[in-house]
Order: structure tokens, then sequence, then C-alpha cells
């Protein structure tokens, strides 16, 4: 028989891929010297928080912060399925001025960063909805 999910582990796995996506894009910044465009930050801005307010939740086994955590998450996949589809568009700049149409990046040649911070946000976001039927 397999254990239940419980509510810490889905805290704790939306935690860890909060820490991962902000490693991950600090390391972009400071080790390999990609400059983040005005979209960059704008996802930046939703994925830092996420890292405290989700380990916080997760030591104290608070399902209910998901009423916090939540927004930021869907916000922050918003951005990035907008700064994908620029990507996706030959050329494309974003509203803001910046060259977020360029791909700096690639993971595996399949993957830029935009790519990355969605599939993050997106996995926090089901995690996050999860724990949001689990609390009502």
């Amino acid at each position: 028989m397999t254990p239940a999910i419980t509510d810490r582990s889905i805290l704790a796995a939306s935690t860890l891929v909060a820490t991962v996506a902000t490693a991950g894009s600090l390391y972009f910044s400071d080790v390999m010297g990609l400059v983040p465009c005005e979209l960059c930050w704008f996802q930046r801005i939703g994925m830092y928080p996420l890292v405290v307010v989700l380990a916080v939740a997760t030591y104290e086994d608070r399902i209910a912060a998901w009423r916090a955590a939540l927004p930021l998450s869907v916000g922050g996949a918003v951005v990035a399925a907008y700064h994908s589809a620029l990507q996706l568009r030959s050329g494309g700049t974003c509203s803001l001025g910046g060259g977020c149409g360029s791909v700096q990046y690639e993971l595996f040649g399949l993957l830029s960063i935009p790519n990355l911070s969605l599939l993050a946000f997106a996995l926090i976001s089901v995690g996050l909805a999860a724990g949001a039927l689990r609390d009502r």
C-alpha cells in the first residue's frame, strides 16, 4: 500500500521547485553572465518570494498558504507564457522595450529560460491548486 500524499509533501515539492528555479535564475545571471530582460525580472519577482513563503508553510505544515502563494505562481506563469510566446515569434520584442524575444540559452536545445520558468510556475501552481482543494 502506498502512503497518502500529505499537505506537507505537496508544500515541500513546491518549495523544491521554487528553490531550483530561483537557483537556476541566479546561475544564469551570476555565473553564465546572461542579462535578464524586463520580463525575466517580473518572473523573478513572482518566483523568489515563493521560496520563502512555501518553505515557511512547509515547516509549519500550513496548506492554507496557497492563498498567498497561488496568485504569485499563476501571475508568474502568465508572464512566462507571454514571454515564451514572444520567443516563438522570431525577432519579437516585449512591450517594455527590451529584447525579450531573443533566446539566450536553451536547455538541451529545447527549453528556453522562459519555458523553464513556465514549467516551474505550472508545477507549483498545480501543487498549490491540489492543496487548495484539500484545504476546502
